[in-house]
């Protein structure tokens, strides 16, 4: 499930990548520090402008996931739909940080907001100063992704705390057309690319505004999620992972947890580095559930490591190296 979750947040990522032009001349250099910044906001300010259709592939690890895309934006709001084509029927809608999912076998849809919990524009603004000194960007040259030119740029880790990215940017617009995650000696681990695209596409706002709201015939669920502080839940990390800042904090509440107290339902816990994220779950133990510590890798650049902390359980989990993971659960510490 949390494998599904990440490849979503990918597929997210870049039909939010987003620049205004390319970048002139292919060259091989690093780009400044500032030049890293500039790319990435207006990354940011483009996705409010564009709108476009397409079919979209995520590969890793031997696996595949497609899913068709309608994104229109007016400066002021996006709104997304997003067709899986592969794996179990889904549709996820989304207006700004409002998300509506439908799952059409189960006749359920899941209502949410979710605030700066993986949503790629939000952590260019509040972690902004540090991308900086965890990635440098070099523009690779020129390259032609499903029918269209493209210029290509790769972020290049400054550590081995995170993975590095090949990105290529349709040369007229900016969009990301495709997406390559590299691990640490630079290969390929997982892939994001647009097989079909259309640019400017009239996708009607209203429309979708129109089909996001229907939920007739669906049983609606509305998950709880309490903003908290690690600190008044009694955590702390006695070192900071290099690069990485806290996004938010948040109880999980499901009808199960809702009668019981705020302390006893599942808290997560949520970093960025300004381009990929790690989520860290805590909840009580249970010898039932958790049996064994370790780590597993759920295909491609996603990684998972579960921890026993006494009366607790820790997961963490993210589009980073193990080692980062162990970072996060060996600086963890209860108060």
């Amino acid at each position: 499930m949390i494998a599904l979750l990440y490849r979503w947040r990918t597929l997210a990522l870049v039909c939010l990548l987003w620049a205004t032009h390319g970048y002139g001349a292919a060259q091989s250099a690093p780009v400044a520090e500032d030049g890293i910044h500039a790319w990435l906001m207006r990354v940011h300010e483009a996705s409010r402008h564009r709108s476009y259709s397409g079919t979209f592939v995520v590969s890793a690890a031997g696996t595949m996931a497609s899913a068709r895309i309608w994104h229109v934006a007016d400066g002021q709001q996006q709104v997304e739909r997003v067709e899986s084509l592969s794996g179990k029927p889904r549709a996820t809608f989304r207006r700004n940080d409002q998300v509506v999912t439908f799952f059409p076998e189960s006749k359920v849809a899941v209502v949410e907001t979710r605030e700066s919990l993986g949503q790629f524009p939000g952590f260019i603004q509040s972690t902004q100063s540090s991308i900086g000194e965890s990635y440098q960007l070099k523009r690779l040259g020129g390259d032609r992704i499903a029918g269209f030119d493209a210029d290509v740029v790769q972020l290049v880790p400054n550590d081995n705390l995170r993975f590095g990215y090949r990105v290529w940017n349709e040369r007229r617009t900016g969009l990301v057309m495709q997406l390559q995650t590299l691990d640490l000696n630079g290969r390929v681990i997982e892939q994001s690319a647009f097989s079909e695209l259309q640019l400017d596409t009239p996708v009607s706002m209203g429309k979708l505004h129109q089909m996001m709201g229907d939920t007739r015939g669906f049983r609606v669920e509305r998950p709880d999620l309490q903003k908290v502080t690690p600190e008044s839940q009694g955590w702390v990390l006695q070192r900071p992972v290099k690069g990485f800042q806290t996004m938010g904090c948040y109880h999980r509440l499901n009808a199960a947890s809702a009668g019981s107290s705020r302390t006893g339902a599942p808290m997560q816990w949520v970093f960025s580095d300004g381009l990929t994220t790690v989520s860290l779950f805590i909840e009580a133990f249970d010898s039932r559930r958790h049996v064994r510590e370790g780590h597993t890798n759920l295909g491609g650049a996603t990684n998972t490591l579960t921890r026993h902390l006494g009366e607790w359980w820790a997961t963490v989990v993210g589009e980073v190296p193990l080692g980062t993971l162990m970072a996060f659960t060996t600086a963890l510490e209860r108060k």
